[in-house]
């Protein structure tokens, strides 16, 4: 399957102001299953753009921006060719097919950080195994309870909200769910990080956060590696889910990140569109 993407960018200022370095966390990582045939990244003239890589081995476009401006904008092209994927092609470890299980003290050693949680997160509609469970089985369950108690809303600026004010207000957006499920993962000693990046699906059938960057999880399972799932829709990812970013927190995997410089407090506005078509 070969698809375009064409993600733009604006924010509009009351008046001009300086801005900080800006990262964009937008360039797909290296996947067997995904050849990047064309990549064309712009914004606003005179900008100095660099490519790097992150702590999380992301690629990252790093850009200068000079003198003041009230407009701040940013457009990527994308031609991919992708291969299908079969989400559930993956076989477990012995030790890891029931939880509750412990990683290997050489996984653990690596893995700390993605199984460090605040505290543990008691959800009213699932409960964790408390005797051994299918641990893929587990996994889908919480997936698809998350999917189904919550109400989806589409926001396109802000932090992600805290677990317990997803809880309190019964809906949010794919970030939102994303750190939700994430952190109930690490209260049961699993890895877990959140992604960010693309969903390319065609055709028929409901899709929540169609038409925008979308976010959702990998977890650590010994045997498969890292596995994605898609709280905010119910599923498991696949060649459809295209990943940008990784990282522990929200702001690892944020799309963009930057900030203004002025004396006093300046309106704005954004706006965020995201293009996807299928190349037949």
């Amino acid at each position: 399957m070969k698809i375009e993407i064409l993600y733009q960018t604006q924010y509009a200022y009351a008046e001009p102001v300086s801005l900080s370095s800006h990262l964009y966390r937008l360039f797909p990582k290296a996947d067997r299953d995904i050849v990047v045939r064309k990549v064309d990244f712009q914004t606003n003239i005179g900008a100095v753009i660099g490519f790097r890589r992150d702590l999380f081995d992301n690629e990252v476009a790093s850009v200068f921006y000079p003198g003041k401006t009230a407009l701040l904008g940013a457009t990527l092209r994308l031609e991919l060719e992708i291969s299908e994927k079969n989400a559930f092609g993956f076989l477990l470890d012995t030790y890891a097919l029931n939880l509750p299980f412990s990683y290997k003290p050489e996984e653990q050693a690596v893995l700390a950080p993605y199984c460090s949680s605040a505290a543990p997160i008691d959800l009213p509609f699932w409960k964790p195994p408390i005797s051994p469970q299918p641990t893929v089985s587990v996994l889908v369950e919480l997936n698809s309870a998350i999917h189904e108690h919550f109400a989806y809303e589409r926001r396109d600026e802000g932090e992600a909200r805290t677990p317990a004010e997803t809880l309190a207000l019964g809906s949010g957006a794919c970030r939102d769910f994303s750190l939700l499920m994430a952190e109930v993962l690490r209260g049961m000693g699993l890895a877990a990080r959140l992604a960010s990046g693309y969903l390319c699906e065609f055709g028929e059938g409901e899709r929540r956060a169609e038409g925008a960057l979308h976010a959702w999880i990998e977890t650590y399972l010994p045997g498969a590696g890292w596995v994605g799932f898609d709280p905010t829709n119910g599923t498991l990812c696949n060649h459809n889910h295209i990943t940008a970013a990784v990282g522990l927190t929200p702001a690892d995997i944020s799309p963009v990140l930057g900030r203004y410089f002025h004396d006093t407090h300046v309106p704005a506005q954004m706006h965020a569109s995201l293009y996807l078509n299928e190349i037949v």
